[in-house]
């Protein structure tokens, strides 16, 4: 219980951290929203600056302690300010429609790929030496392929030639977003070729991983001595060896979960898919900081959510880090 409140303590620190930096970055770069939304209405008297300025809370408008204040406040209130490419639209709201896009292709995506590798690399250690096994090395040349190739490659063969998958955007023209079917099909059938992907690309490291800690548990004592109790194969491979092997990659799987957040930037660029990640891109290189601002924040907090519940899941699993707690 002392190892989770430490934790949390450290966590809500690292949140405060995560919170001023965000705050400062925008305010450390050339420029500010105010001057871009300025210079797309050459028509604006002066003075419409300085409300501009008053209106994103930065400039003139308040002391420096006074903005950090205000923008405290409003996070808090869950007010992440107005967006420059699509003023007056609140960054929370264009989060709130792009994020849902992203949580369900990449979330579902990286989940696929983590539970496959896992269960294929426990396959591999405990037939080792076997067929899968020595074709492993060949299967994880796809982790260095990077998402952009494989997904123009997947574009250029399967949609463009074939025409079985469509090329881009999340859904078919005409459609309106809502829980209905004709909707709902045609969403999931934009996002097969983009979460497959996904998943064939990270799908490799997940399993190198699982079966290289499982080959080095397998020959603890305590496997031995289950098999030497004549236990079946599928109970000491689920119940001893894989259990405590999974351990060190629950960190990493929390980690890819915080970051299934921020999008697979390049793969929704190439897919035109209507994510987060897409969102970033556009306010980057349309100098949107507002929204910037809001996405980083967004991931920050998600990363450090995930890890904290990957602590959390250690203690709990392990019991080896129950008894250090103890002491």
């Amino acid at each position: 219980m002392q190892f989770i409140v430490r934790r949390i303590v450290f966590y809500l620190v690292a949140a405060w951290a995560a919170l001023t930096v965000n705050f400062l970055i925008p305010r450390l770069m050339p420029g500010n929203p105010a001057e871009v939304l300025f210079q797309k209405f050459p028509s604006l008297q002066p003075g419409a600056l300085k409300a501009l300025e008053a209106e994103f809370g930065i400039g003139h408008a308040g002391s420096f302690l006074h903005q950090y204040w205000a923008y405290l406040v409003n996070i808090f209130h869950g007010n992440l300010g107005l967006s420059v490419i699509e003023y007056p639209a609140r960054v929370s709201t264009i989060i709130g429609e792009t994020l849902p896009w992203t949580l369900v292709l990449v979330g579902t995506a990286t989940v696929i790929s983590f539970t496959l590798g896992t269960l294929l690399g426990i396959l591999a250690a405990w037939r080792r030496g076997g067929w899968f096994d020595r074709i492993l090395p060949a299967l994880s040349f796809l982790q260095g392929v990077p998402y952009f190739f494989l997904a123009l490659l997947l574009v250029d063969a399967v949609a463009i030639h074939l025409h079985w998958f469509p090329i881009q955007q999340g859904y078919s023209e005409g459609l309106v977003p809502g829980w209905h079917w004709p909707f709902i099909q045609s969403a999931i059938y934009h996002s097969l070729l983009p979460a497959f992907t996904i998943v064939l690309t990270s799908m490799a490291g997940w399993m190198l991983q699982m079966r290289n800690v499982m080959i080095t548990t397998i020959g603890e004592d305590y496997v031995l001595a289950a098999q030497a109790k004549g236990l079946s194969s599928r109970r000491v491979v689920m119940t001893y060896a894989a259990r405590n092997a999974i351990l060190p990659n629950l960190s990493g799987f929390a980690l890819s979960l915080g970051f299934v957040i921020s999008g697979a930037l390049i793969m929704e660029i190439v897919f035109s898919y209507p994510g987060i990640g897409l969102t970033l891109f556009n306010a980057v290189t349309s100098d949107d900081y507002p929204l910037m601002q809001g996405i980083f924040l967004i991931i920050a907090l998600a990363v450090l959510v995930a890890n904290f519940v990957a602590d959390a899941v250690y203690v709990i699993a392990d019991p080896r880090a129950r008894a250090r707690d103890a002491h």
